[in-house]
């Protein structure tokens, strides 16, 4: 998963290396040879920490313990963030009080869950004439989620719909 180019062992080329112990002590600048003979007698391998240091630096070490420790501390990483997503609102401007409420409950939800919501006012045939309901109603939207969300931008119009981004506060 992790594990970059690292060299191991027989891999090594570069003599002398700073050695560092199993136990964290520093031996000191030792040949390649010793260094990778201490690693033989503890049972250990012989693993290049920082190969641009001059000399690099080696450190004795269990190559296996240290490749799953590595891929869990990825892995534990992974879990701990979060993947913001757009979800999208669609309304209309004849909306009825209901309905609107039930929409606003699931905007109020995805914004707890730290989602951007996207609130699309939809105008069908001569409805585009009363922009002005559609902009009512999508200001009442903010104010109703006011208390969870910042406004992104300002209500915009995109061909027939008009359009609202709201980004939770814990994200602005």
């Amino acid at each position: 998963m992790v594990t970059k180019n690292v060299r191991v062992n027989q891999q090594i080329r570069i003599s002398p290396v700073r050695l560092i112990d199993s136990d964290g002590s520093q031996v000191g600048v030792v040949p390649l040879e010793e260094a990778r003979q201490r690693a033989v007698e503890l049972d250990l391998d012989l693993v290049e920490v920082a190969p641009t240091a001059r000399p690099p630096v080696c450190r004795i070490m269990d190559y296996g313990k240290f490749k799953y420790r590595e891929n869990k501390k990825a892995r534990e990483a992974k879990k701990k963030q979060h993947v913001i997503q757009m979800k999208e609102l669609k309304l209309r401007s004849k909306i009825d009080e209901h309905d609107l409420q039930f929409k606003l409950r699931h905007a109020r939800k995805f914004l707890e869950k730290h989602d951007k919501v996207k609130i699309t006012m939809v105008f069908r045939g001569r409805e585009v004439v009363h922009k002005d309901l559609g902009e009512r109603i999508l200001k009442r939207v903010y104010d109703e989620v006011s208390d969870l969300a910042v406004q992104e931008g300002d209500i915009k119009m995109e061909g027939r719909n008009m359009i609202l981004i709201l980004t939770p506060k814990s994200l602005s």
